[in-house]
């Protein structure tokens, strides 16, 4: 049976556990996971792209913000399609990545993991869970500035996933996304963009529903509208008293990263293999 011709695009979102640990990441995505990542993918990935997260603004810990990047694909392909199964090399995953990361617990032992099973680490021991959201190839639905151009200048992109707490349905909470949320944003004149997908959950069991991107003038700028104002927006109805936007479990219901609109490191058309500083 062929592969099917199935668009799409994915959103990893890294984060650090420390800073004494960001060098060993760095080395680790570098040197090995990213020749190992274009042996296996090339001929059914178009794109692969690093953008180095930002440093936290005020206020972004409670959003689940990662402190090392977002990683980006575009894919032609189902990449979890039983048929991409073998594969003629292990990756090299030593259960430290994770450490790092913080998706795992530093007591977890030492031993080296699969690529797939690091990628679905966290969430059920205490940690943060790995975040591998896939989308539509293009975004579904365009809510603000559907006329911005390059020439209007540089964006702080706010990119994060999300969903709802336990009990609480997708329905009701797009709901409040949609009535409350977005029409808040969209005022906030420091808000030029914003664009969202629904998570394809089908793929990988991602358990996040939707991934989200606006954009801003800046952190200043982001931390007004986010942080400082929020509170006229309307609480949805999960909220308890004391609650504060985004009214999410920080990490676990919602997991975003600050990015520039230039990637750090486009794979395909700037790596050239691991040349060190001399």
């Amino acid at each position: 049976m062929p592969i099917e011709f199935n668009p799409m695009r994915s959103f990893i979102y890294v984060d650090l556990k420390q800073e004494e640990y960001r060098h060993l990441l760095h080395h680790w995505l570098y040197y090995h996971h990213i020749p190992e990542s274009v042996a296996q993918f090339e001929p059914y990935c178009t794109k692969y792209a690093f953008y180095d997260a930002l440093p936290v603004p005020e206020g972004g810990e409670r959003f689940g913000t990662v402190k090392m990047q977002l990683t980006e694909h575009h894919w032609l392909v189902n990449i979890m399609d039983p048929l991409l199964k073998v594969k003629a090399f292990k990756e090299y995953t030593p259960i430290e990545v994770l450490k790092w990361q913080g998706t795992v617990p530093e007591d977890a032992g030492n031993v080296m993991l699969t690529g797939d099973a690091g990628r679905a680490t966290g969430g059920d021991n205490g940690c943060p869970p790995f975040v591998f959201a896939f989308c539509p190839m293009w975004w579904e639905e365009d809510i603000k500035g559907s006329q911005r151009m390059i020439e209007e200048g540089p964006n702080y992109r706010w990119n994060f996933a999300m969903t709802y707490p336990a009990g609480v349905s997708a329905e009701e909470g797009d709901q409040w996304l949609y009535e409350e949320v977005f029409p808040y944003f969209a005022e906030q004149e420091c808000c030029k963009r914003i664009l969202t997908s629904k998570v394809k959950q089908e793929i990988n069991h991602c358990h996040m529903h939707r991934v989200v991107e606006m954009w801003f003038t800046g952190p200043a700028a982001w931390n007004r509208s986010a942080v400082l104002n929020a509170h006229k927006m309307k609480k949805p109805s999960w909220a308890k008293e004391g609650d504060v936007f985004p009214y999410l479990k920080s990490a676990f219901e919602i997991r975003g990263a600050f990015v520039m609109d230039y990637a750090t490191c486009d794979v395909y058309s700037q790596y050239r293999g691991y040349v060190t500083r001399r």
